[in-house]
């Protein structure tokens, strides 16, 4: 596979540096996403937000994030140019994280929030784009994994509740802010050193022209399921993140420092599925792996209601948290498997702004309103069931990992396509 500008040893090694700062990068977006989370019950203490509140507040961030994703895919997807998109996109939210440390009321942090969600929406359907154009097909799965999965649980899940609980009990939850804007920054600079910005279609036919209408790619049977499984695995993924450390806190009696350890195993599973996953299903299919480990992620906000000792609930949520593994498939490999390049960015960011809008905002609402009303086992209930429904959706998808279309190709003894519009 001989690549524009480059042998075959050099397309494997930008692949690999590319998958190196991407992986940065992403991750750097989700560990920013958390702050609120675990900041919460310092933030609490100056500024007393509902559980209403809190919901609107991460509400805000998912809304902007999910307009902005939309907007950057088509745009990056006309242009046909990524690079300069992402790094402005990483300088602009490493700036506004920092200003929310300045907030000085709710007005001010849901303000600075939504601002942030603007400026983090494009980095997935950008990096994405980026990570599968430069992938080999039987990588295809584990880098897009490792990109989004794995990133977002060393980073998004690890590193931030022992990094912002630590800041905010040492220096204050304001210095927890202040800190992101330096990491951003360099990330920044190293995307702008590493990435190349490679024309996505043959230089005769403009990038903005997909082989196939855009009409036609996102009305397209997976997509438009994967819309649908982003809205309800969103919500699932919300609701946990936004209230599972009050329910630690204030329905399971552990201490912050106990919260933000089980937290962490959290940050484990969402490592370890996010990269398990996609590579499970580079062999077994891009189906059943989102159908199987969607079982799985049913179980996790019912392991949050029912298993009280803290060491077991760590150990159940490393073992359940699966959904977070299954992002990839749904967001973005199942998609890119599904419709020409040139729509990708375009398609990726639909998925990620529906699943975003709908289920990000609205679902920390709606769980913030009904544990208002019912208790916050009402939040866990929601997630629970949004997986069930996720379960149902996925059943209706078509296979488009390459590694399983050949199988089946060549036991049928047809030549078969292994990507295209399905």
């Amino acid at each position: 596979m001989r690549t524009p500008g480059g042998s075959r040893s050099d397309a494997h090694r930008y692949e690999r540096r590319l998958l190196v700062v991407l992986f940065l990068g992403v991750g750097f977006v989700l560990f920013d996403r958390q702050a609120l989370a675990f900041l919460a019950p310092y933030i609490n203490a100056d500024f007393g937000l509902s559980s209403a509140q809190l919901g609107l507040a991460a509400g805000a961030l998912s809304f902007a994030w999910a307009v902005s994703g939309i907007l950057m895919g088509a745009l990056s997807d006309r242009l046909g140019r990524r690079k300069p998109l992402l790094v402005a996109a990483v300088v602009l939210f490493s700036l506004i994280s920092a200003v929310s440390g300045l907030a000085t009321g709710f007005a001010g942090l849901l303000i600075a929030r939504a601002l942030m969600g603007a400026a983090e929406g494009g980095v997935i359907p950008l990096s994405q784009s980026l990570m599968n154009q430069a992938s080999r097909p039987k990588r295809r799965g584990l880098n897009m994994g490792l990109v989004q999965g794995a990133s977002a649980g060393l980073l998004g899940g690890i590193a931030a509740p022992f990094a912002f609980i630590r800041l905010a009990e040492s220096l204050g939850w304001r210095w927890s802010f202040f800190l992101t804007l330096l990491p951003g920054l360099l990330i920044a600079a190293a995307l702008t050193v590493i990435v190349r910005e490679r024309p996505l279609l043959p230089a005769t036919r403009p990038a903005a022209k997909p082989k196939v209408p855009l009409r036609r790619a996102l009305g397209s049977r997976n997509v438009v399921l994967c819309v649908l499984i982003a809205v309800c695995y969103l919500t699932w993924f919300s609701t946990i993140v936004t209230f599972t450390p009050l329910y630690l806190l204030k329905i399971k009696g552990l201490t912050p420092g106990t919260m933000g350890t089980v937290m962490t195993c959290l940050g484990v599973a969402w490592m370890v599925w996010g990269v398990v996953t996609p590579a499970i299903s580079d062999r077994i299919g891009r189906k059943p792996a989102l159908a199987g480990f969607t079982v799985l992620a049913v179980c996790c906000p019912l392991a949050i209601m029912f298993v009280d000792n803290a060491w077991l609930l760590g150990a159940a949520m490393m073992l359940t948290y699966t959904g977070v593994g299954c992002f990839t498939l749904f967001m973005a490999v199942i998609p890119a498997e599904s419709v020409p390049p040139g729509a990708l960015a375009t398609v990726v960011g639909v998925t990620m702004g529906a699943g975003e809008l709908l289920g990000g905002a609205f679902g920390p609402l709606l769980a913030g309103w009904a544990s208002d009303r019912w208790g916050l086992q009402a939040a866990m209930v929601i997630a629970a069931a949004s997986a069930v429904l996720v379960v149902l959706l996925s059943l209706g998808l078509r296979e488009t990992a390459p590694r399983v279309l050949s199988r089946s190709a060549a036991r049928t003894g047809t030549a078969g396509e292994v990507s295209g519009i399905g």
